[in-house]
Protein backbone atom coordinates (compact mmCIF):
# COMPACT_ATOMS: atom_id res chain seq x y z
CA UNK A 1 0.00 0.00 0.00
CA UNK A 2 3.11 2.65 0.99
CA UNK A 3 4.73 1.77 -2.45
CA UNK A 4 1.68 2.58 -4.72
CA UNK A 5 1.64 6.12 -3.25
CA UNK A 6 5.57 6.96 -3.54
CA UNK A 7 5.15 5.98 -6.78
CA UNK A 8 2.66 8.69 -7.91
CA UNK A 9 4.62 10.98 -5.84
CA UNK A 10 7.88 10.08 -7.04
CA UNK A 11 6.83 10.60 -10.77
CA UNK A 12 5.63 14.09 -9.75
CA UNK A 13 8.45 14.63 -8.26
CA UNK A 14 10.62 13.35 -11.34
CA UNK A 15 8.21 15.60 -14.07
CA UNK A 16 8.66 19.22 -11.84
CA UNK A 17 12.39 18.66 -11.64
CA UNK A 18 12.42 17.90 -15.33
CA UNK A 19 10.54 21.14 -16.31
CA UNK A 20 12.46 23.05 -13.72
CA UNK A 21 15.63 21.90 -15.05
CA UNK A 22 15.26 22.81 -18.54
CA UNK A 23 17.89 25.85 -19.10
CA UNK A 24 15.93 29.24 -19.04
CA UNK A 25 17.00 32.20 -20.90
CA UNK A 26 19.05 34.75 -18.89
CA UNK A 27 16.94 37.20 -18.10
CA UNK A 28 20.12 39.62 -17.77
CA UNK A 29 22.83 40.93 -20.00
CA UNK A 30 25.66 43.23 -20.02
CA UNK A 31 27.76 45.05 -22.56
CA UNK A 32 31.12 46.79 -21.91
CA UNK A 33 32.75 49.42 -24.37
CA UNK A 34 35.16 51.79 -24.46
CA UNK A 35 35.35 54.95 -27.04
CA UNK A 36 38.46 56.85 -27.50
CA UNK A 37 38.36 60.14 -29.05
CA UNK A 38 41.68 62.53 -29.63
CA UNK A 39 40.66 65.80 -28.67
CA UNK A 40 41.16 69.10 -30.51
CA UNK A 41 43.47 70.30 -28.49
CA UNK A 42 45.71 67.21 -28.97
CA UNK A 43 44.38 65.34 -25.81
CA UNK A 44 43.17 61.89 -25.67
CA UNK A 45 39.63 61.12 -24.67
CA UNK A 46 38.69 57.66 -23.46
CA UNK A 47 35.16 56.97 -21.97
CA UNK A 48 34.45 53.33 -20.65
CA UNK A 49 30.91 52.31 -19.99
CA UNK A 50 29.67 49.05 -18.26
CA UNK A 51 25.78 47.81 -18.81
CA UNK A 52 23.86 46.00 -16.73
CA UNK A 53 20.62 45.53 -17.73
CA UNK A 54 18.11 43.38 -15.78
CA UNK A 55 14.05 42.30 -17.09
CA UNK A 56 12.82 42.25 -13.76
CA UNK A 57 10.96 45.03 -11.76
CA UNK A 58 12.77 45.23 -8.50
CA UNK A 59 10.19 47.22 -6.89
CA UNK A 60 7.33 45.09 -7.09
CA UNK A 61 8.55 41.72 -7.75
CA UNK A 62 10.10 39.68 -4.67
CA UNK A 63 13.83 39.28 -6.00
CA UNK A 64 16.42 36.84 -4.39
CA UNK A 65 19.07 35.75 -6.57
CA UNK A 66 21.26 38.25 -8.48
CA UNK A 67 23.48 37.23 -10.99
CA UNK A 68 25.11 40.36 -12.73
CA UNK A 69 23.35 43.21 -11.27
CA UNK A 70 25.25 44.25 -7.83
CA UNK A 71 22.88 43.17 -4.66
CA UNK A 72 23.47 46.46 -2.82
CA UNK A 73 22.02 48.73 -5.36
CA UNK A 74 19.33 46.27 -6.03
CA UNK A 75 18.05 46.29 -2.32
CA UNK A 76 18.61 50.03 -2.07
CA UNK A 77 16.11 50.49 -5.39
CA UNK A 78 13.47 48.08 -3.72
CA UNK A 79 13.70 48.89 0.12
CA UNK A 80 13.38 52.70 -0.86
CA UNK A 81 11.17 52.61 -3.76
CA UNK A 82 13.96 54.60 -6.03
CA UNK A 83 12.70 56.04 -9.37
CA UNK A 84 16.39 57.17 -10.33
CA UNK A 85 19.69 57.57 -9.25
CA UNK A 86 22.69 58.80 -10.52
CA UNK A 87 25.95 59.80 -8.93
CA UNK A 88 29.17 61.31 -10.35
CA UNK A 89 32.58 61.88 -8.48
CA UNK A 90 34.33 64.56 -10.62
CA UNK A 91 37.97 65.21 -10.53
CA UNK A 92 39.02 68.64 -12.71
CA UNK A 93 36.96 70.75 -15.23
CA UNK A 94 35.59 69.81 -18.75
CA UNK A 95 36.97 72.54 -21.48
CA UNK A 96 34.16 72.49 -23.26
CA UNK A 97 35.79 75.53 -25.33
CA UNK A 98 39.21 73.94 -26.19
CA UNK A 99 37.64 70.11 -26.10
CA UNK A 100 34.42 70.47 -27.37
CA UNK A 101 31.20 68.80 -26.11
CA UNK A 102 31.04 66.68 -23.14
CA UNK A 103 30.79 62.92 -24.23
CA UNK A 104 28.71 62.15 -21.05
CA UNK A 105 25.65 64.05 -20.02
CA UNK A 106 24.52 64.39 -16.03
CA UNK A 107 21.42 63.28 -15.50
CA UNK A 108 18.29 65.13 -15.96
CA UNK A 109 14.96 65.77 -13.50
CA UNK A 110 11.44 67.00 -14.04
CA UNK A 111 9.27 66.57 -10.80
CA UNK A 112 10.65 69.04 -8.10
CA UNK A 113 9.02 67.22 -5.69
CA UNK A 114 10.95 63.88 -6.38
CA UNK A 115 14.19 65.32 -7.28
CA UNK A 116 17.22 65.41 -4.90
CA UNK A 117 20.48 67.16 -6.47
CA UNK A 118 23.29 68.02 -3.85
CA UNK A 119 27.16 69.15 -5.19
CA UNK A 120 30.37 69.11 -3.42
CA UNK A 121 32.39 70.91 -5.59
CA UNK A 122 35.36 70.59 -2.97
CA UNK A 123 35.49 66.77 -2.23
CA UNK A 124 38.50 64.85 -3.69
CA UNK A 125 38.06 61.98 -5.89
CA UNK A 126 40.86 58.98 -4.89
CA UNK A 127 41.68 55.52 -5.70
CA UNK A 128 39.11 54.69 -2.02
CA UNK A 129 36.47 56.01 -4.74
CA UNK A 130 37.74 53.56 -7.29
CA UNK A 131 37.89 50.36 -6.07
CA UNK A 132 34.32 49.86 -4.53
CA UNK A 133 32.91 51.27 -7.89
CA UNK A 134 34.86 48.33 -9.86
CA UNK A 135 33.38 45.88 -7.63
CA UNK A 136 29.99 46.23 -8.86
CA UNK A 137 31.81 45.08 -12.51
CA UNK A 138 30.70 41.57 -13.13
CA UNK A 139 34.27 40.86 -13.90
CA UNK A 140 35.68 43.14 -11.24
CA UNK A 141 39.02 44.64 -12.69
CA UNK A 142 40.05 40.86 -13.90
CA UNK A 143 39.17 40.46 -17.18
CA UNK A 144 38.05 42.71 -20.15
CA UNK A 145 38.13 46.50 -20.32
CA UNK A 146 38.04 47.19 -16.72
CA UNK A 147 41.83 45.42 -16.92
CA UNK A 148 42.90 48.83 -18.32
CA UNK A 149 41.09 51.02 -15.28
CA UNK A 150 44.96 51.18 -13.11
CA UNK A 151 44.42 53.65 -10.72
CA UNK A 152 47.90 55.28 -10.83
CA UNK A 153 47.38 56.75 -14.50
CA UNK A 154 43.85 57.33 -14.13
CA UNK A 155 44.37 59.72 -11.35
CA UNK A 156 47.22 61.72 -13.26
CA UNK A 157 45.17 62.63 -15.91
CA UNK A 158 43.81 66.11 -16.67
CA UNK A 159 40.01 65.19 -16.19
CA UNK A 160 38.49 62.25 -14.37
CA UNK A 161 35.12 61.18 -13.92
CA UNK A 162 33.41 58.46 -12.75
CA UNK A 163 29.84 57.92 -12.37
CA UNK A 164 26.85 55.39 -11.27
CA UNK A 165 23.64 55.98 -13.43
CA UNK A 166 20.54 53.40 -12.23
CA UNK A 167 16.84 54.00 -13.97
CA UNK A 168 14.14 52.12 -15.53
CA UNK A 169 13.80 51.81 -19.48
CA UNK A 170 10.74 50.03 -21.52
CA UNK A 171 10.84 46.67 -22.79
CA UNK A 172 8.68 47.53 -25.45
CA UNK A 173 7.51 50.20 -27.36
CA UNK A 174 4.01 50.20 -25.58
CA UNK A 175 6.09 50.53 -22.31
CA UNK A 176 4.00 47.00 -21.03
CA UNK A 177 6.65 46.21 -18.84
CA UNK A 178 10.39 47.54 -17.45
CA UNK A 179 13.68 46.18 -16.96
CA UNK A 180 16.24 48.08 -14.60
CA UNK A 181 19.62 49.82 -16.28
CA UNK A 182 22.82 50.19 -14.28
CA UNK A 183 25.34 52.00 -16.26
CA UNK A 184 28.88 52.60 -14.99
CA UNK A 185 30.55 55.22 -16.84
CA UNK A 186 34.12 56.72 -16.34
CA UNK A 187 35.97 59.31 -18.70
CA UNK A 188 39.38 60.67 -18.56
CA UNK A 189 41.74 62.98 -20.73
CA UNK A 190 44.86 62.12 -20.84
CA UNK A 191 47.55 64.65 -22.05
CA UNK A 192 49.12 63.06 -25.12
CA UNK A 193 52.04 65.87 -25.25
CA UNK A 194 52.85 64.60 -21.39
CA UNK A 195 52.38 61.23 -21.83
CA UNK A 196 53.96 61.10 -25.57
CA UNK A 197 56.68 63.00 -24.64
CA UNK A 198 55.81 65.99 -26.81
CA UNK A 199 54.31 64.19 -29.48
CA UNK A 200 50.51 63.47 -29.85
CA UNK A 201 51.25 59.26 -30.64
CA UNK A 202 49.11 57.40 -28.12
CA UNK A 203 48.49 53.96 -27.46
CA UNK A 204 46.69 51.81 -24.59
CA UNK A 205 49.95 50.63 -23.14
CA UNK A 206 51.38 54.60 -23.43
CA UNK A 207 47.75 55.63 -21.41
CA UNK A 208 47.00 52.52 -18.79
CA UNK A 209 50.32 50.87 -18.40
CA UNK A 210 48.15 47.82 -19.69
CA UNK A 211 46.90 46.11 -22.81
CA UNK A 212 43.82 43.53 -23.18
CA UNK A 213 43.81 40.25 -23.26
CA UNK A 214 40.54 38.78 -23.29
CA UNK A 215 36.80 40.29 -23.10
CA UNK A 216 34.61 39.68 -20.01
CA UNK A 217 33.00 36.04 -20.07
CA UNK A 218 29.84 37.49 -18.80
CA UNK A 219 29.67 39.98 -21.67
CA UNK A 220 27.12 40.06 -24.51
CA UNK A 221 29.49 42.45 -26.25
CA UNK A 222 32.61 43.97 -25.53
CA UNK A 223 34.37 46.86 -28.27
CA UNK A 224 36.57 49.61 -28.72
CA UNK A 225 35.77 52.71 -30.51
CA UNK A 226 38.40 54.77 -32.15
CA UNK A 227 37.06 58.52 -33.28
CA UNK A 228 39.04 58.34 -37.08
CA UNK A 229 36.49 61.03 -38.10
CA UNK A 230 39.54 64.17 -38.87
CA UNK A 231 42.30 61.21 -39.61
CA UNK A 232 42.69 60.08 -43.15
CA UNK A 233 44.99 57.30 -43.77
CA UNK A 234 45.36 57.84 -47.36
CA UNK A 235 47.41 60.86 -47.29
CA UNK A 236 49.86 59.05 -45.36
CA UNK A 237 49.17 61.31 -42.17
CA UNK A 238 48.66 59.08 -39.47
CA UNK A 239 49.14 55.23 -38.61
CA UNK A 240 46.33 53.35 -36.64
CA UNK A 241 47.19 49.70 -35.91
CA UNK A 242 45.78 46.96 -36.15
CA UNK A 243 43.66 48.31 -38.29
CA UNK A 244 40.08 48.31 -38.18
CA UNK A 245 38.20 45.50 -40.09
CA UNK A 246 34.70 47.58 -39.79
CA UNK A 247 33.73 51.24 -38.97
CA UNK A 248 30.89 52.53 -37.90
CA UNK A 249 29.19 56.11 -38.84
CA UNK A 250 26.54 58.03 -37.13
CA UNK A 251 25.80 61.54 -36.31
CA UNK A 252 26.98 62.07 -33.00
CA UNK A 253 26.19 65.66 -30.76
CA UNK A 254 25.07 67.23 -34.11
CA UNK A 255 28.23 66.15 -36.10
CA UNK A 256 28.82 63.24 -38.57
CA UNK A 257 31.43 61.35 -36.74
CA UNK A 258 33.52 57.69 -37.88
CA UNK A 259 34.44 55.06 -35.70
CA UNK A 260 36.92 52.52 -36.15
CA UNK A 261 35.35 49.42 -34.86
CA UNK A 262 36.60 46.48 -32.75
CA UNK A 263 35.32 43.55 -31.27
CA UNK A 264 36.71 42.03 -28.47
CA UNK A 265 34.69 38.79 -29.02
CA UNK A 266 36.55 38.57 -32.20
CA UNK A 267 39.39 35.80 -31.93
CA UNK A 268 41.61 37.00 -34.68
CA UNK A 269 42.24 40.26 -33.13
CA UNK A 270 43.80 39.01 -30.33
CA UNK A 271 47.76 38.68 -31.52
CA UNK A 272 49.84 35.50 -31.23
CA UNK A 273 51.19 37.32 -28.13
CA UNK A 274 47.53 37.03 -26.38
CA UNK A 275 47.53 40.91 -26.39
CA UNK A 276 45.67 44.00 -27.93
CA UNK A 277 47.98 46.93 -27.80
CA UNK A 278 45.76 49.66 -30.17
CA UNK A 279 48.39 52.75 -31.16
CA UNK A 280 48.01 55.78 -33.43
CA UNK A 281 51.41 57.06 -34.94
CA UNK A 282 51.48 60.61 -36.97
CA UNK A 283 54.07 59.69 -40.13
CA UNK A 284 54.33 63.66 -39.85
CA UNK A 285 53.61 66.49 -37.86
CA UNK A 286 49.70 67.37 -38.43
CA UNK A 287 48.59 70.92 -39.67
CA UNK A 288 47.99 73.13 -36.99
CA UNK A 289 44.51 74.18 -37.52
CA UNK A 290 41.96 75.98 -34.82
CA UNK A 291 39.44 73.64 -32.91
CA UNK A 292 36.53 74.17 -34.17
CA UNK A 293 33.98 76.36 -31.60
CA UNK A 294 30.95 73.84 -30.05
CA UNK A 295 27.77 75.77 -30.57
CA UNK A 296 26.46 76.50 -27.00
CA UNK A 297 29.40 76.72 -24.10
CA UNK A 298 29.72 78.71 -20.83
CA UNK A 299 32.37 80.53 -18.59
CA UNK A 300 31.50 82.02 -15.06
CA UNK A 301 33.21 83.87 -12.94
CA UNK A 302 32.94 86.39 -9.64
CA UNK A 303 33.74 90.58 -9.54
CA UNK A 304 33.89 92.70 -6.88
CA UNK A 305 36.15 94.04 -4.51
CA UNK A 306 36.48 93.86 -0.67
CA UNK A 307 34.65 91.43 1.45
CA UNK A 308 31.37 92.67 2.03
CA UNK A 309 29.92 92.63 -1.21
CA UNK A 310 30.35 90.89 -5.15
CA UNK A 311 28.59 89.54 -8.06
CA UNK A 312 28.21 86.48 -10.01
CA UNK A 313 28.41 86.47 -13.71
CA UNK A 314 27.79 83.67 -16.18
CA UNK A 315 28.28 83.82 -20.00
CA UNK A 316 26.20 82.07 -21.92
CA UNK A 317 28.15 81.73 -25.94
CA UNK A 318 25.79 80.61 -28.92
CA UNK A 319 27.80 80.56 -31.78
CA UNK A 320 25.26 79.45 -34.09
CA UNK A 321 25.44 82.08 -37.27
CA UNK A 322 21.79 81.81 -37.29
CA UNK A 323 19.87 79.92 -35.03
CA UNK A 324 18.66 80.97 -31.93
CA UNK A 325 17.87 78.60 -28.83
CA UNK A 326 16.60 78.63 -25.21
CA UNK A 327 18.70 77.86 -22.43
CA UNK A 328 17.53 76.14 -18.93
CA UNK A 329 19.88 77.88 -16.36
CA UNK A 330 20.38 76.18 -12.51
CA UNK A 331 22.45 77.77 -10.08
CA UNK A 332 23.18 76.75 -6.16
CA UNK A 333 24.38 79.51 -4.33
CA UNK A 334 25.95 78.74 -0.74
CA UNK A 335 23.16 80.71 2.07
CA UNK A 336 26.18 82.44 3.21
CA UNK A 337 26.49 84.43 0.14
CA UNK A 338 22.99 86.36 0.28
CA UNK A 339 21.54 87.41 -3.49
CA UNK A 340 20.06 90.45 -4.03
CA UNK A 341 17.25 89.23 -6.62
CA UNK A 342 16.43 92.78 -7.74
CA UNK A 343 19.66 92.37 -9.00
CA UNK A 344 19.11 89.94 -11.41
CA UNK A 345 20.28 91.35 -14.87
CA UNK A 346 19.91 89.21 -17.70
CA UNK A 347 21.66 90.80 -21.67
CA UNK A 348 22.45 89.93 -24.64
CA UNK A 349 23.78 92.12 -27.28
CA UNK A 350 23.71 95.12 -25.05
CA UNK A 351 20.01 94.73 -24.85
CA UNK A 352 17.47 93.34 -21.91
CA UNK A 353 16.78 89.86 -22.00
CA UNK A 354 14.08 88.85 -20.55
CA UNK A 355 13.63 85.27 -18.94
CA UNK A 356 10.20 83.00 -20.05
CA UNK A 357 10.29 81.52 -16.95
CA UNK A 358 12.12 81.95 -13.66
CA UNK A 359 11.81 79.82 -10.26
CA UNK A 360 13.72 81.30 -7.24
CA UNK A 361 13.58 79.74 -3.65
CA UNK A 362 15.32 81.58 -0.40
CA UNK A 363 17.84 79.98 1.34
CA UNK A 364 17.81 79.47 4.81
CA UNK A 365 20.76 80.12 7.11
CA UNK A 366 22.82 76.84 7.66
CA UNK A 367 19.93 74.79 6.19
CA UNK A 368 19.72 74.94 2.49
CA UNK A 369 21.10 77.11 -0.21
CA UNK A 370 19.54 78.94 -2.78
CA UNK A 371 18.25 77.40 -5.67
CA UNK A 372 17.76 79.82 -8.87
CA UNK A 373 16.16 78.38 -12.00
CA UNK A 374 15.59 80.37 -15.40
CA UNK A 375 14.57 79.48 -19.24
CA UNK A 376 16.97 82.08 -20.99
CA UNK A 377 16.66 82.46 -25.21
CA UNK A 378 20.20 82.76 -26.69
CA UNK A 379 19.75 84.81 -30.03
CA UNK A 380 22.35 83.42 -32.79
CA UNK A 381 26.13 84.75 -32.94
CA UNK A 382 25.60 86.22 -28.78
CA UNK A 383 27.09 86.37 -25.68
CA UNK A 384 24.34 86.14 -22.58
CA UNK A 385 25.58 87.61 -19.06
CA UNK A 386 23.58 86.53 -16.33
CA UNK A 387 24.28 88.38 -13.17
CA UNK A 388 23.39 89.13 -9.63
CA UNK A 389 24.71 90.82 -6.73
CA UNK A 390 25.69 89.26 -3.15
CA UNK A 391 26.52 90.00 0.29
CA UNK A 392 29.04 87.78 2.25
CA UNK A 393 27.97 87.08 5.63
CA UNK A 394 30.03 86.00 8.72
CA UNK A 395 30.53 82.97 9.88
CA UNK A 396 30.99 81.61 13.40
CA UNK A 397 34.54 80.68 14.45
CA UNK A 398 33.24 77.24 14.65
CA UNK A 399 32.00 76.97 11.20
CA UNK A 400 35.27 77.77 9.23
CA UNK A 401 37.60 75.41 7.68
CA UNK A 402 40.92 74.65 8.40
CA UNK A 403 42.38 76.90 6.58
CA UNK A 404 39.44 80.07 5.90
CA UNK A 405 42.14 81.90 3.90
CA UNK A 406 41.96 79.50 1.13
CA UNK A 407 38.37 80.32 0.39
CA UNK A 408 34.72 78.54 0.14
CA UNK A 409 34.05 76.59 -2.98
CA UNK A 410 30.68 77.40 -4.79
CA UNK A 411 29.03 74.81 -6.86
CA UNK A 412 29.05 75.19 -10.97
CA UNK A 413 26.15 76.27 -12.92
CA UNK A 414 23.80 73.73 -14.63
CA UNK A 415 23.08 74.31 -18.27
CA UNK A 416 20.62 72.31 -20.05
CA UNK A 417 19.35 72.84 -23.92
CA UNK A 418 18.46 71.59 -27.53
CA UNK A 419 20.97 72.35 -29.36
CA UNK A 420 20.60 72.59 -32.91
CA UNK A 421 22.76 69.72 -34.97
CA UNK A 422 24.34 70.61 -38.11
CA UNK A 423 23.24 67.59 -40.15
CA UNK A 424 20.09 65.84 -39.68
CA UNK A 425 20.04 62.94 -36.41
CA UNK A 426 18.89 59.26 -37.24
CA UNK A 427 16.50 57.52 -34.71
CA UNK A 428 18.97 55.33 -32.96
CA UNK A 429 18.64 51.44 -31.86
CA UNK A 430 19.01 51.32 -28.39
CA UNK A 431 19.74 47.72 -27.79
CA UNK A 432 21.28 47.24 -31.22
CA UNK A 433 23.37 50.27 -31.34
CA UNK A 434 26.18 51.91 -29.51
CA UNK A 435 26.36 52.51 -25.97
CA UNK A 436 27.89 56.07 -26.42
CA UNK A 437 24.63 57.01 -28.45
CA UNK A 438 21.90 56.58 -26.50
CA UNK A 439 23.44 59.06 -23.66
CA UNK A 440 21.63 61.77 -24.93
CA UNK A 441 18.43 61.36 -25.93
CA UNK A 442 16.84 62.59 -29.33
CA UNK A 443 13.66 64.90 -29.49
CA UNK A 444 14.07 65.71 -33.76
CA UNK A 445 16.39 65.62 -36.08
CA UNK A 446 17.44 68.89 -35.89
CA UNK A 447 18.84 69.04 -32.81
CA UNK A 448 20.33 67.41 -29.59
CA UNK A 449 19.82 67.24 -25.81
CA UNK A 450 23.31 68.16 -24.32
CA UNK A 451 24.17 69.70 -20.31
CA UNK A 452 27.14 71.40 -19.53
CA UNK A 453 28.76 72.20 -16.16
CA UNK A 454 30.32 76.23 -15.68
CA UNK A 455 33.82 75.81 -13.18
CA UNK A 456 33.43 76.41 -9.66
CA UNK A 457 33.80 79.65 -8.06
CA UNK A 458 36.01 80.40 -4.86
CA UNK A 459 35.21 83.12 -3.22
CA UNK A 460 36.76 84.55 -0.27
CA UNK A 461 34.45 85.71 2.96
CA UNK A 462 35.33 87.91 6.08
CA UNK A 463 37.56 86.20 7.86
CA UNK A 464 38.28 86.79 11.59
CA UNK A 465 42.26 87.01 12.46
CA UNK A 466 42.84 83.48 13.71
CA UNK A 467 46.82 84.67 14.58
CA UNK A 468 44.89 86.97 17.72
CA UNK A 469 44.05 83.55 20.03
CA UNK A 470 47.07 82.16 19.10
CA UNK A 471 49.06 85.29 20.56
CA UNK A 472 46.95 85.53 23.63
CA UNK A 473 47.35 81.98 24.50
CA UNK A 474 50.70 82.04 23.92
CA UNK A 475 51.41 85.13 26.13
CA UNK A 476 48.63 83.98 28.98
CA UNK A 477 50.43 80.49 29.19
CA UNK A 478 53.92 82.06 29.16
CA UNK A 479 52.96 84.25 31.83
CA UNK A 480 51.40 81.62 33.89
CA UNK A 481 53.96 79.40 33.14
CA UNK A 482 56.67 81.74 35.17
CA UNK A 483 54.93 83.27 37.77
CA UNK A 484 53.04 79.54 38.78
CA UNK A 485 56.94 78.30 38.37
CA UNK A 486 58.14 81.00 40.47
CA UNK A 487 55.59 80.88 43.29
CA UNK A 488 55.39 77.28 43.37
CA UNK A 489 59.39 77.51 43.91
CA UNK A 490 59.38 79.54 46.62
CA UNK A 491 56.73 77.59 48.01
CA UNK A 492 57.97 74.36 47.97
CA UNK A 493 61.78 75.09 48.33
CA UNK A 494 63.64 73.88 51.71
CA UNK A 495 66.54 75.91 52.66
CA UNK A 496 69.84 74.16 54.45
CA UNK A 497 72.74 75.42 56.38
CA UNK A 498 75.91 73.90 55.12
CA UNK A 499 78.88 74.98 57.31
CA UNK A 500 82.02 76.32 55.29
CA UNK A 501 84.24 73.33 54.75
CA UNK A 502 87.52 73.18 57.30
CA UNK A 503 89.73 73.29 54.56
CA UNK A 504 91.21 73.59 50.97
CA UNK A 505 93.31 72.05 48.59
CA UNK A 506 96.59 73.80 49.26
CA UNK A 507 95.75 72.56 53.00
CA UNK A 508 95.20 68.75 52.13
CA UNK A 509 98.42 68.63 49.64
CA UNK A 510 100.53 70.22 53.07
CA UNK A 511 98.63 67.16 55.00
CA UNK A 512 99.64 64.53 52.88
CA UNK A 513 103.33 66.43 52.75
CA UNK A 514 103.90 66.60 56.49
CA UNK A 515 102.20 63.17 56.85
CA UNK A 516 105.08 61.28 54.42
CA UNK A 517 107.96 62.99 56.53
CA UNK A 518 106.64 62.13 59.93
CA UNK A 519 105.09 64.92 60.91
CA UNK A 520 101.97 65.66 62.29
CA UNK A 521 99.24 66.77 60.39
CA UNK A 522 97.67 70.32 60.37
Amino acid sequence: MAAALLLPLLVLLLLGSGGRGRAEPPRDSLREELVITPLPSGDVAATFQFRTRWDSDLQREGVSHYRLFPKALGQLVSKYSLRELHLSLTQGFWRTRYWGPPFLQAPSGTDHSFLRYAVLPREVVCTENLTPWKKLLPCSSRAGLSVLLKADRLFHTSYHSQAVHIRPICRDAHCTSISWELRQTLSVVFDAFTTGQGKKDWSLFRMFSRTLTEPCPLASESRIYVDITNFNQDNDTLEVSPAPTTTYQDTVLGTRKTYAVYDLHDTALITSSRHLNLQLKWKRRPDSEAPPVPFLHAQRYVSGYGLQKGELSTLLYNTHPYRAFPVLLLDTVPWYLRLYVHTLTITSKGKENKPSYIHYQPAQDRLQPHLLEMLVQLPASSVTKVSIQFERALLRWTEYTPDPNHGFYVSPSVLSALVPSIVATNPVDWEKGPLFNTLFPISDDSSYFVRLYTEPLLVSLPTPDFSMPYNVICLTCTVVAVCYGSFYNLLTRTFHIEEPSKGGLAKRLANLIRRARGVPPL
